[in-house]
């Protein structure tokens, strides 16, 4: 038994001559939900801390560059750095497709350093906000590659598998699915909970960390059932780009929680005074 593709238009929205594609609008979707989510969490944050929700307002210009700047030029360096070399000029199409998840995060990360610098905003607090918030916009980046017919997974026997429409026929992982469900929604509602917590908030970095190691771990399992990308296939016949990639950001955020666990709570004034 297998499920068939459902025939979505990749338009979700048309207006005269113009069109808004499904994964504009996930960006889109993505992007603003977690902002609004980054702004709660700024608020519900000690008084005078930063950063605060006009830090977050004026990084979002930031982050989004980070995001597609990051996001395209890791594609072509990871993924397709020969194909590109030869056209050149594609490189700008972003609207073709062709987006790294590892790149889009080190464009953001350098956006971050750059803003903390300017802005005197501490990098690790931040730091800890964007990554709480970032599996919304994974979650609906996810679902828009499933919408797309893309990032599909390797042929499967079980029973909820599905034939996409790649010529071959035959059912395969809903891998955008299970990544949608791990990186998405169980990555998020594990870093809710850790952002919550106090001794955690005052410990800068540990969110981000959880983050790292949180996604690396998640995607690495999921690159297993997750169709490799053509023009690479598997290297070593072994291992995947996608879990090479993973492998540094599961180290870096071991190194974070672990360099965020010895660091002595930075306690709030408020704080200070509620326990006087």
């Amino acid at each position: 038994m297998a499920f068939q593709f459902p025939n979505i238009d990749p338009v979700a929205i048309s207006i005269g001559p113009f069109g808004v594609r499904w994964y504009a609008l996930s960006y889109m979707v993505g992007i603003l939900l977690g902002w609004r989510y980054a702004l709660h969490l700024a608020e519900s944050g000690e008084e005078g801390t930063r950063p605060n929700k006009i830090d977050i307002d004026d990084f979002i210009t930031w982050a989004v560059a980070g995001v597609i700047a990051g996001g395209r030029i890791g594609y072509v360096l990871f993924y397709a750095l020969a194909l590109y070399l030869q056209n050149p000029l594609e490189i700008v199409m972003i609207w073709k497709g062709g987006m790294s998840f590892h790149g889009g995060m080190l464009g953001v990360l350098l956006a971050m350093i750059l803003f903390a610098r300017k802005h005197q905003v501490p990098l690790f607090r931040i730091a800890d906000i964007v990554c709480a918030s970032v599996p919304i916009g994974l979650f609906f980046g996810r679902l828009a590659n499933f919408v797309n017919g893309e990032l599909y997974g390797r042929f499967t026997n079980v029973w909820w598998g599905i034939v996409f429409p790649d010529g071959s026929g035959m059912p395969r992982h809903p891998s955008q699915l299970y990544e949608a469900a791990l990186e998405g929604v169980i990555l998020f509602l594990l870093l809710a909970v850790l952002v919550r917590i106090p001794s955690v908030r005052n410990r800068p970095g540990t969110v981000a960390g959880a983050f790292l190691m949180g996604y690396g771990t998640f995607r690495f399992m999921v690159e297993f059932f997750r169709e490799p990308d053509e023009q690479i296939g598997y290297i070593a016949n072994l291992i995947t780009m996608g879990q090479i990639l993973c492998i540094p950001m599961i180290l870096l955020g071991a190194f974070l929680v672990f360099r965020a666990a010895r660091q002595v709570p930075k306690i709030s004034a408020a704080q200070t005074h509620d326990s006087a």
